[in-house]
């Protein structure tokens, strides 16, 4: 391993349910849990003290929601992205973290190299969602029917993207500038409605854009 490992903040208020996540991603050498949480309130001044590249948060919490908490990290500046990793995958769930500010969400039942990739995904700036949880989010970002249809060179895009790839990355795969590939996403956007990556993906698998 080279360079500094992705520093983590667990953040969920079963301390077993909390123990095991943080056991499970330290045992990857590039990933190093610095911090657990067991409230949202708890998790935003962690957050705010040890300045993390992901937190890992669960959404149902007695001392305080982690939507409210991913929200309340936006509002503070903090650099650390939310990775949401939680049992609930109902609509008022999904879409309240994603447009709280949520990067990517899981769901509990991911297999572990699933939840390390996610990590490292979401560490990277990409979107992870859940096919269900993408499924879901689809219904609310609807697209109206006179929206323009996406070029070949934007649909290749959005295929990029939601597998994962950055901007850099895609910039590569399709031999064009990463300021190209900006001006396709803003196109693609401004297409689907949709606010960010996440939305779009979502958006692009409701068409049918994505399989």
């Amino acid at each position: 391993m080279t360079g500094r490992p992705i520093r983590i903040v667990v953040v969920d208020d079963h301390p077993v349910v909390r123990d095991g996540v943080a056991a499970m991603l330290s045992s990857a050498p590039d990933l190093e849990v610095v911090g657990q949480a067991g409230s949202g309130p708890e998790a935003v001044d962690l957050a705010a003290v040890l300045d993390p590249d992901v937190v890992v948060m669960d959404l149902r919490m007695p001392g305080g929601s982690g939507v409210d908490a991913v929200r309340e990290m936006g509002r503070r500046g903090l650099r650390a992205a939310a990775l949401v990793l939680t049992t609930f995958d109902t609509d008022s769930d999904t879409v309240a973290a994603i447009e709280a500010g949520a990067v990517g969400y899981l769901l509990k039942d991911s297999p572990p190299e699933t939840l390390v990739s996610a990590v490292r995904a979401t560490a990277a700036g990409e979107t992870v969602l859940s096919p269900s949880v993408a499924t879901r989010l689809a219904s609310h970002v609807r697209a109206p029917a006179r929206s323009a249809s996406l070029s070949a060179r934007e649909r290749e895009v959005l295929v990029l993207v939601a597998r994962g790839l950055p901007n850099r990355s895609i910039a590569k795969e399709l031999f064009v500038s990463e300021a190209t590939v900006k001006t396709h996403l803003t196109h693609v956007f401004e297409k689907l409605r949709a606010s960010d990556r996440a939305a779009a993906v979502a958006a692009g698998y409701e068409r049918g854009i994505l399989g």
